[in-house]
């Protein structure tokens, strides 16, 4: 089983969007009993809080089911239990390498950061890099680990 955690800064919006999309992508692929995937966030902010009501409005508009979830802060215990740690921007990365400077299992999500949407708006243009950054990674990883065959 491969473990994937999405990290962003307060866990409601993008990371759990990831989760989602990326939970959904495997389930379509057939992959489900192949992945373990989660989400958590760098800061402290919104623990305990629900999704981002437009992140989830913004899921189901494109059809993605999501279920009820609260904000987590990343543990240490996570960089065991994970294989990736997928950050959505580099103050994201600062924060991960300041809190855990031995990990070696973070990688950015995408090329460039995704924009949050909590300060953007733009959903739709997170919704856009999301699911373009979880279908990379899913192909990634069906060519590395040959599930296609």
């Amino acid at each position: 089983m491969y473990r994937i955690l999405f990290v962003c800064h307060g866990n409601i919006c993008r990371s759990p969007m990831a989760e989602f999309v990326m939970k959904d992508l495997v389930a379509k692929a057939g992959l489900s009993g192949q992945f373990y995937i989660d989400s958590a966030a760098t800061s402290r902010e919104e623990l305990g809080n629900p999704m981002y009501p437009p992140a989830r409005r913004e899921l189901a508009h494109h059809g993605v089911p999501c279920t009820s979830r609260k904000a987590r802060q990343i543990t240490r215990e996570d960089l065991d239990r994970f294989d990736r740690i997928y950050y959505m921007d580099r103050r994201n990365s600062i924060y991960l390498y300041r809190m855990f400077p031995e990990a070696t299992n973070f990688r950015p999500f995408l090329p460039y950061d995704v924009a949050d949407p909590w300060y953007s708006g733009d959903f739709t243009q997170t919704w856009i890099d999301i699911e373009q950054g979880c279908k990379n990674i899913l192909d990634h990883f069906t060519k590395e680990y040959d599930y296609d065959k």
